[in-house]
């Protein structure tokens, strides 16, 4: 969907009659029918949206008039919130730029692990800030309504456990995962304070410099050298060295030292033979008699660059002078990063291995800042959570401040070194002058000349007549679809352009347009379909608390088949141990069979990412007695139930089917194939979804 044009006051010369100079935007409503609503009604450029081959769906467009849902939640984190870039180096969230490179973290076997992803959208929004607090000493500011993956999940900064809050949220002692940062003490950037840089002088020269002072006879007088050396294969150390001697006051020259072979890199040095500079060289190494924090930070900073390593996850410093060593411990206790020391080996040299995990090598990095990018990645390590990441704290502050979302290509990102939510869906609002944060939960986009534009796209030579589904992204026939009905203008264009459609919908507003169709079904193919998920109304009030009865769902579907449809159920999700009993589906499919409908799709319950932690929320709080089963049968990151489950399910559910005389199949399950040998012989034998890539019979049955 493309939402051309849509800047208030702008003019459009393509736009439809009379609606040239609105901009794309035509109001904003509010009611007290949808208290807490906003509906911005506005002129949309098209209305058919294609379907990628892909994407494996059976059906190749789809027609939503609505955008923005009441339902869904904002991610916003405070702009100086830490984000891990793919380098291995953090930057602040309001400085990250669409198309850099970040860390996020997806599931690969067992485990969650750390990969490169992309920034793809960014905003700002003001929202009431909430600061969490980690046992670590970790914090964080963030919206109510922005989320952190916990060991139970995603979950919410704030909420509650029923009416319009209700969501899965942190509480205390919930542990989030990644590595943190604690009370890290910010020290001063590379090139803006002098204690730093000079810190970082000392480690990188007295790690790897070379200084010379050497007298030779030179005709009857003594002659003297001195002489100042950097040789190091990583330019980025080298040019940082370069750099900030410059700023000293001190040149240096850069030449080739060594050229590369098989077993190693080529080398260039910098140098300066210089008496002077040498001179002043040694006096800015020298290390002061109290150190600041700065010094020690950048001390790190320059001898890990120098002397260190960060192999398979361990970060050691290696070097045999005692005065360098002693330094470095002195450096890392400072900063409360814990550390051992090994050997000597039989060269002489000792290695400072810093302990604690990736929680303490990260730690390292962000207070000492090295140079060499390839020694900070983290990039294909698991996500094991080694530090007191409990939540110890969630304190409201009172007011609102500028916050920044982006969205990216895993779905997530780093943040303080939790791993944190992104929105991937909110920035289009943008395009339509509205919040990205803040207002897609409750500005909800209405496209009042949906149908116009549908029909003017119908009527393209290009338009091939393809099948159309509607319900897929959002209702058709939800709520506000009683105000705006919009949904007859859709199906009389639909009908006249000679389209097939479906419509799949849990929204008993579709009684209303009955006639409509029936009308419209002596022309082009259309396809009902009910979705129906719970049959007890007590449970159905719990879990879902927003949606018309089974009753009135039931009396929709016997009102379109006494209308003339062949109406399909989707019987999904079935909950193991609450709506899978033998009593409970045959209740539900003699009421379905009651109801006139022709065909049921079954499925057990799916619990993906994003969906999860809200049910184990429910089911803690509701069954608390299921929570054991229901983790073993959907471990981890598990989405899906088991295999054995599904097809004990499918055993249970075939013989009811027949029972009640009702064709259909499990939701995985590839339906019978049935000779459809053109238009008319699809409506005399059921109604189903066909697309233009062939699967006109077999994956049309797969949702109806």
């Amino acid at each position: 969907m493309r939402w051309n044009g849509q800047t208030i006051g702008a003019s459009d010369g393509n736009a439809l009659p009379g609606m040239e100079h609105l901009g794309g935007f035509v109001r904003s409503v509010t009611t007290p029918e949808f208290a807490g609503m906003t509906f911005h009604e506005v002129v949309a450029k098209s209305a058919l949206n294609h379907v990628p081959g892909a994407s494996g769906m059976p059906f190749d467009w789809t027609v939503n008039p609505y955008r923005g849902c009441s339902h869904a939640c904002s991610y916003c984190l405070a702009p100086e919130t830490m984000i891990l870039l793919a380098d291995g180096r953090t930057r602040a969230l309001g400085d990250l730029r669409v198309g850099e490179s970040i860390i996020g973290t997806e599931r690969r076997g067992e485990y969650r692990r750390y990969v490169a992803t992309t920034v793809r959208a960014k905003w700002a929004t003001v929202r009431r800030a909430h600061r969490v607090t980690l046992a670590d000493g970790t914090e964080l500011v963030a919206s109510a309504d922005h989320r952190f993956l916990t060991e139970r999940g995603w979950k919410h900064v704030t909420g509650a456990m029923s009416g319009p809050e209700q969501r899965p949220y942190l509480t205390f002692n919930n542990r989030l995962m990644g590595f943190g940062i604690g009370a890290a003490r910010v020290t001063g950037h590379d090139a803006t304070d002098r204690w730093w840089r000079l810190g970082y002088l000392a480690g990188m020269i007295k790690g790897d410099g070379m200084i010379l002072h050497k007298t030779y006879p030179r005709g009857g007088r003594t002659g003297a050298i001195h002489a100042f050396r950097l040789a190091l294969a990583d330019t980025e150390a080298l040019e940082r060295t370069q750099a900030l001697l410059a700023l000293e006051g001190i040149p240096t020259n850069v030449r080739p030292f060594t050229a590369a072979t098989e077993q190693r890199r080529a080398m260039l040095a910098i140098h300066t033979a210089r008496k002077e500079a040498v001179a002043a060289i040694e006096a800015l190494i020298q290390r002061p008699t109290d150190p600041s924090e700065e010094w020690l930070a950048g001390y790190l900073g320059g001898i890990f660059d120098a002397e260190g390593s960060c192999s398979r996850g361990v970060l050691r410093i290696s070097n045999k002078n005692e005065d360098v060593l002693g330094t470095v411990r002195e450096a890392l206790a400072c900063f409360d990063i814990p550390a051992v020391t090994e050997g000597p080996r039989p060269n002489g040299v000792s290695d400072i291995r810093v302990t604690g995990g990736l929680a303490s090598r990260m730690r390292f990095f962000e207070i000492s800042r090295p140079a060499i990018t390839r020694k900070l990645s983290i990039v294909d390590g698991a996500v094991k959570t080694s530090s007191d990441l409990r939540v110890v704290g969630i304190e409201d502050l009172g007011h609102s401040i500028d916050m920044v979302d982006i969205t990216t290509g895993t779905g997530d990102f780093i943040a303080n070194g939790v791993i944190s939510h992104n929105c991937f869906a909110r920035g289009t609002h943008e395009y339509l002058e509205l919040d990205a944060g803040r207002d897609f939960d409750s500005q909800i986009v209405v496209k009042v000349n949906v149908a116009d534009v549908l029909r003017t796209e119908l009527a393209r030579p290009s338009w091939t007549g393809d099948p159309v589904m509607l319900g897929t992204n959002t209702d058709p026939y939800q709520r506000a679809e009683g105000r705006y009905r919009l949904m007859p203008g859709i199906i009389q264009a639909l009908t006249d352009a000679g389209t097939p459609f479906s419509i799949l919908t849990k929204g008993t507003l579709l009684r209303r347009d009955l006639p409509l169709l029936t009308e419209a079904s002596r022309e082009v193919d259309i396809s009902l379909a009910m979705s129906i998920a719970v049959f007890d109304d007590a449970l159905q009030r719990t879990l879902e608390p927003g949606t018309p009865s089974a009753a009135a769902r039931l009396e929709t579907v016997r009102a379109a088949t006494d209308a003339g449809f062949r109406v399909t159920v989707f019987l999904m999700p079935i909950l193991p141990h609450l709506t899978d009993s033998i009593a409970t589906l045959d209740d539900a499919l003699g009421r379905i069979r009651a109801a006139g409908a022709h065909r049921v799709v079954f499925g057990a319950l799916h619990l993906r990412p994003g969906a999860k932690q809200w049910f184990w929320q429910w089911l803690e709080r509701e069954h608390p007695e299921l929570v054991g089963s229901y983790r073993g049968l959907y471990p981890g990151a598990s989405a899906y139930a088991p295999k054995a489950y599904r097809q004990w399910l499918a055993k249970r559910v075939r013989p009811l089917l027949r029972v009640h005389g009702l064709t259909g199949h499990a939701e995985e399950e590839a339906p019978p194939r049935e000779p459809v040998p053109g238009l008319a012989a699809r409506r005399a034998a059921a109604s189903v979804v066909t697309t233009s890539r062939g699967r006109r019979a077999d994956a049309a049955a797969m949702l109806f």
